[in-house]
């Protein structure tokens, strides 16, 4: 019986958060930092004129593209949410490729932008850019991780 309540409120509790991440990863950012997204990098960057103007282009090309990349990594949370009770190898498998597969879509983002922020700010703002994505994009990674059980997790409280 606990072990059955434990993993309800596990599943429960994996879905609620993906579904609230649904919104967006920007939701979390606003959360931890009281602002949002866009004004955080924008203060961070600190760029003004020409620039400016030019990286915000960039930038808002990039967020298309992350957004999209965060929508599918929220996907296979769900899905692993949903068949956490019952997980199997076909599942377990085509879960990890995805994550897998998704995380090396965002290495991919990050190289891309960066090439195409250097362009138009330099590699020292490029690097900024580059450096402040990847640690918010780690902080929400961790807080995911957080709130989802490891695979067998939930076998490892029986008592014996």
């Amino acid at each position: 019986m606990k072990k059955v309540f434990l993993l309800l409120a596990v599943v429960f509790s994996a879905t609620t958060f993906a579904q609230s991440t649904l919104k967006d990863d920007v939701d979390v950012v606003q959360s931890v930092y009281g602002k949002s997204k866009a004004e955080l990098v924008t203060q961070y960057m600190a760029l003004s004129g020409t620039q400016a103007a030019e990286f915000t282009k960039v930038y808002d090309a990039y967020e298309v593209e992350r957004k999209k990349l965060g929508q599918e990594k929220i996907q296979f949370i769900n899905q692993y949410a949903t068949d956490y009770a019952t997980l199997t190898d076909a599942n377990a498998d085509a879960i990890a490729k995805g994550v897998l597969k998704n995380n090396m879509a965002y290495d991919k983002l990050y190289s891309s932008y960066y090439e195409k922020a250097k362009k138009v700010v330099g590699a020292l703002n490029a690097t900024k850019f580059i450096q402040l994505e990847i640690y918010l994009q780690t902080e929400i990674r961790s807080s995911i991780q957080n709130a989802i059980p490891f695979v067998g997790e939930l076998d490892m409280t029986k008592v014996k």
